[in-house]
């Protein structure tokens, strides 16, 4: 224990972490939307580290001990070959029609020389290349030759968008009400598989397209069988620990103790350092028995980092540079900024493994069972496939003692270039300086290792301090697990203009690039550690009112796909609730820095939306707000809080430019409004959750502005009301976000339970989302939008949206007074 003790001290680990931490999904490898890996299972050992989207991106690891080798990162990746392709493997038409078809038109025999011919995938998105899809129903059929599969296990590879019915040989496979936002594998019955022939099968789909987009996408694939793990044993975890920028795994390998450490460095403060697309893989491995044994370590990373889908072609290269040996891999194609949307990984510019030359690296490159192989019987391993390979490295430390030794692996990502902006592409912000390379960051990473490790564990233990004394420890630990996928859902760059662009993207929602009503919730964290950050997720969208692109009267929703900025392809615009959202962030940027110079720049702007807001703003029309799965409300009450906030915000800013009579004006009407909003939302006991309507209410998460920022708008008695209320509609996962449905979300949890004026309050709102985060069995990064009765996700994960845990800590910076008293 002395020594597991002080391991985690090495590490900046504080000695009040719980030594088993759970979470959904544990953050390995945390940069940017495409450089984002994860392990789904409490067990580092126990699956296949994945992208946030679900897809496959393995990464290995085994330790020797006396030439006996163990399992401590990973599992192999399941791997399938193609029976009848999907569209992200190969081109395929199929026979559709968009009519009802006469009976039967899933069978074998069925007659469809009549229906049109259509090249997959199909879907309301032109740019998928396939067969434009926007009617209601839709059905197909795919005829194809199986040849000999008895053997094989059959799975339907599908993706599709919305309710659906699967046919093979005319027996149902595969149904499903709602929307996928990715390839799954559905296994194929038996029964079905065994009436499959030679020649002539039929894949046969009906689709129904309920709402929102549209998509279909189906094939059959088989399982190839896994490489076994003959001689392989499994190491044993013993601890998990996550702060801020690291994820800590402790494992037993026979008669040695192995400390396995990710460092995402993601340090606010320097934002080269932010940039720089580097993360550190430690081993540290000691004697458990007082006794020297000799000990290797290895580390493998799939080329499946560095592609869309396993079916793409890579190339592999190895060579040394600097103080370092470097396996380098990305795909031949090389299709720069070619691809947008929500579901898809990176398939331009090149991954790295680099370790240092000095101690004497093995690496090669082959397929996944040949890497494990050749690792465990002491040799190496080459290919001559070009898909679906590993980089390996393998070092041995020699004679280990009761003296930890380290080892340190280096995975990055040169993406060449990051985003396109308004028809502009861009580098990320660390080729601000034309001079640098990925092989000049490799080398600083590795050098600077030392310094940046220590800047990480004081950073570590400053947000932990920090979180506690606002929240306590509950909350200091789901600050923990928020910090890095907060930031890591954005793109840092620099604009055309020479401003710089945080720019997200909206993680399986609809893979929107810098959303503002995801901006809004996420700002707390980036107020919090850099303002400027905050600015940078705004500053597109100034621009893009400020140059005439966008005309609107009111903030826009979105600018474009990511990783396409090109301008607004939401459908719809969010008027109250974008520039609602603008105005408080100014407003939250200028208590942050304690001026107004930021507003300033964009005042002509901020004040066409505070004219908007005060014409349309207390009152709403029937519109969408940030929470539009929930469909459009009118007189949203909620809504009204932030047109009300949005216009105290301007009058704030305006006082704080010498703007008397301005800040006046606009400071009485949002005094006028806030009286009006008690006596037309009052029900009772609660606020509802639309003016004058009864027995309904909703989370008022908007109100929490009011709050921290001092704005005294409304009395205490009101936040007490509502927050009575909450506590009297709690499920075992959490407050629901309204009367409506029980489904919620947690950074709007986090929001209104700031709006409780006692500790006791405090953690009985938090403790409920803290058991979400701990028992869902939905094993992805965060998903901020689950179900309060069962724990499960309801849609959307890896969000940036998390950054508003932050809340609490942000209302103790502004406030520490009042914070202080609170608590008590």
């Amino acid at each position: 224990m002395v020594r597991t003790l002080a391991f985690l001290a090495l590490l900046g680990i504080g000695g009040s972490a719980v030594a088993q931490q759970k979470a959904p999904s544990y953050p390995l490898i945390t940069h940017d939307p495409y450089f984002s890996i994860w392990s789904a299972t409490d067990e580092l050992n126990g699956s296949t580290t994945k992208h946030w989207t679900g897809a496959a991106q393995s990464l290995t690891g085994f330790v020797k001990v006396d030439g006996i080798t163990y399992r401590v990162l990973g599992q192999n990746e399941q791997s399938y070959q193609a029976i009848a392709a999907t569209s992200d493997e190969a081109p395929y038409q199929v026979k559709y029609t968009e009519t009802a078809p006469a009976e039967g038109w899933m069978q074998n025999s069925f007659d469809d020389k009549a229906w049109k011919s259509g090249k997959a995938p199909f879907g309301d998105n032109v740019a998928s290349g396939g067969t434009h899809w926007e009617s209601r129903e839709l059905w197909t059929r795919r005829t194809f030759d199986a040849g000999d599969l008895s053997a094989a296990e059959l799975f339907l590879k599908i993706s599709h968008d919305d309710n659906i019915t699967v046919y093979l040989n005319g027996e149902e496979i595969y149904g499903h009400k709602g929307w996928l936002n990715q390839y799954i594998y559905k296994p194929i019955p038996d029964a079905v598989k065994s009436k499959l022939k030679a020649k002539g099968n039929v894949l046969a789909i009906h689709i129904l397209n309920t709402a929102g987009g549209a998509f279909l996408d189906a094939g059959i694939a088989r399982l190839v069988p896994p490489p076994g793990n003959k001689g392989i044993e499994k190491g044993i975890q013993t601890a998990v620990n996550i702060n801020a920028t690291q994820t800590s795994y402790q494992f037993t390998c026979g008669k040695a103790d192995v400390t396995l450490t990710f460092t995402s460095p993601l340090l606010m403060d320097d934002l080269m350092l932010l940039s720089r697309p580097i993360s550190y893989i430690s081993y540290k491995v000691s004697s458990n028995d007082n006794a020297a044994h000799k000990v290797q370590v290895y580390f493998g990373a799939s080329t499946n980092i560095s592609v869309n889908v396993p079916a793409q072609a890579v190339t592999t290269s190895k060579y040394t540079n600097g103080q370092l040996s470097v396996l380098k891999a990305g795909t031949k194609e090389q299709p720069m900024l070619k691809k947008k949307g929500d579901d898809l990984r990176i398939d331009w510019g090149y991954m790295y493994i680099a370790t240092p030359t000095a101690t004497r690296p093995v690496q090669y490159v082959s397929n996944a069972g040949d890497a494990m192989a050749a690792f465990a019987n002491g040799t190496t391993a080459s290919t001559k496939l070009d898909k679906q390979l590993v980089l390996s490295t393998a070092v041995d430390l020699g004679t280990v003692n009761a003296t930890p030794k380290e080892q340190l692996f280096l995975l990055g990502y040169d993406d060449l270039y990051a985003l396109q902006y308004f028809n502009t592409n861009l580098k990320a912000w660390w080729k601000n300086d034309a001079t640098q390379t990925i092989d000049k960051q490799l080398n600083a990473a590795y050098t600077d290792y030392a310094s940046i490790l220590s800047k990480c564990a004081k950073f570590n233990a400053q947000l932990h301090k920090d979180a506690v004394s606002a929240g306590g420890e509950t909350y200091a630990k789901l600050c923990e697990l928020a910090y890095r996928q907060a930031i890591s859902a954005h793109k840092l760059a620099k604009s055309p203009q020479g401003e710089i662009l945080f720019l997200s993207k909206e993680n399986f929602s609809n893979g929107c690039i810098n959303t503002v009503d995801v901006t809004y919730p996420s700002a707390p964290l980036f107020l919090l550690y850099n303002p400027d950050l905050l600015k940078g997720m705004m500053n597109g969208i100034f621009y893009f009112s400020e140059s005439g692109k966008f005309t609107e009267p009111y903030a826009a929703h979105d600018l474009g796909t990511y990783p396409l900025a090109n301008g607004q392809v939401y459908g719809e615009g969010m008027p109250v609730e974008e520039s609602g959202n603008m105005l408080v962030l100014a407003g939250a940027i200028a208590r942050a820095e304690g001026n107004a110079d930021y507003a300033k720049k964009h005042w002509k702007t901020l004040t066409t939306w505070a004219e908007y807001l005060l014409k349309e703003g207390f009152d709403p029309a029937n519109q969408l707000c940030t929470d539009d799965f929930a469909g459009h409300l009118a007189r949203n009450t909620n809504l009204s809080l932030k047109a009300i906030a949005g216009i105290r915000s301007y009058a704030m800013l305006a006082k704080q430019q010498g703007l008397t009579d301005v800040a006046t004006k606009y400071e009485n009407a949002a005094k006028e409004m806030a009286a009006n909003w008690v006596k037309l939302a009052d029900d009772g006991d609660h606020f509802s959750l639309a003016f004058e309507s009864k027995n309904t209410w909703s989370q008022k998460y908007n109100m929490v502005w009011d709050k921290v920022l001092n704005f005294n708008l409304f009395p205490a008695a009101v936040y007490k009301k509502e927050t009575d209320f909450y506590l009297t509609k709690q499920h075992k996962f959490g407050l629901p976000l309204d009367s409506r449905k029980t489904y919620t979300k947690s950074d709007w949890i986090m929001w209104t339970a700031v709006l409780t004026d006692n500790s006791s309050d405090f953690d009985a709102l938090v403790a409920p989302l803290y058991t979400y985060v701990t028992g869902t069995t939905t094993r992805v990064p965060l998903s901020d939008w689950h179900e309060t009765t069962n724990g499960k996700m309801v849609g959307f994960q890896a969000r940036s949206v998390v950054g508003g845990y932050f809340m609490k800590m942000l209302d103790a910076k502004f406030n520490p007074a009042a914070v202080s008293v609170s608590s008590k």
